[in-house]
């Protein structure tokens, strides 16, 4: 994981892993500032390569010009009931959330810091456009299940099991370190290429400023479907 990233940021400190804070509200807000983008066609870069980092962000390990495999076209979309990330060792149950009184994905509950929160109302994974799932960095004590975000790299794999026992392959494509005060929506919500089947996995990042009660970034990993396993049969 970057040094600069989230929890490890707390230990580089010399303080104990997870001082920082949960994601507060303030956070999620921020995240949530243009959900009406969702869906909507964005732009792209060359297809089957990964993007350099625009001067507005920071990417994290990030190989230039790295082979990826081309995408599927979109499928039925699934609830999503499992995520996996087998580069960092994340195999973590999702649920779905609401948006709380602040209009922010409500997060999952903070006494289940292994869980991964779905925005409900969103797309769903799989189907054209970008699903969004989100996940606590740490917790006042431990790292939590998206602790070792920021050290994945395009090319990993994501797994997402639906609720219907099918399976939705994505890949990596993209990892990027928002600054707060430089966050743009629709650089993280919108798809990056019209009709594309997409997933982002959001998460804090940078170094956790007391007085303000948040991190200062946001780790966002990007993803593309290129592959579905059906439900086994009998389901």
């Amino acid at each position: 994981m970057a040094s600069g990233t989230g929890a490890g940021a707390a230990a580089a400190d010399g303080e104990a892993p997870g001082r920082g804070r949960l994601i507060t509200g303030v956070a999620w807000a921020a995240l949530l500032l243009a959900l009406w983008l969702w869906g909507k066609g964005g732009g792209a870069g060359p297809a089957g390569l990964s993007d350099p980092a625009t001067g507005d962000v920071a990417a994290v390990g990030r190989p230039l010009g790295a082979r990826l495999p081309p995408p599927l076209a979109p499928v039925e979309g699934a609830v999503p009931e499992r995520v996996a990330i087998p580069s960092i060792g994340v195999g973590a149950p999702v649920v779905p959330r609401g948006l709380d009184q602040d209009g922010a994905v409500d997060p999952p509950p903070y006494e289940r810091p292994g869980t991964v929160g779905w925005y409900g109302s969103g797309t769903r994974p799989g189907a054209a456009g970008a699903a969004l799932l989100v996940g606590h960095v740490d917790t006042t004590t431990e790292p939590a299940v998206f602790y070792g975000l920021s050290s994945v790299r395009p090319g990993a794999r994501v797994e997402v099991g639906g609720a219907d026992g099918s399976v939705r392959e994505f890949t990596v494509d993209d990892v990027r370190v928002f600054a707060r005060d430089e966050f743009e929506p629709e650089k993280v919500y919108g798809p990056r290429a019209a009709g594309r089947a997409e997933l982002r996995l959001i998460t804090c990042g940078g170094t956790f400023d007391r007085a303000a009660g948040h991190y200062t970034a946001n780790v966002v990993v990007s993803a593309y479907l290129t592959g579905t396993r059906p439900a086994p049969s009998g389901r």
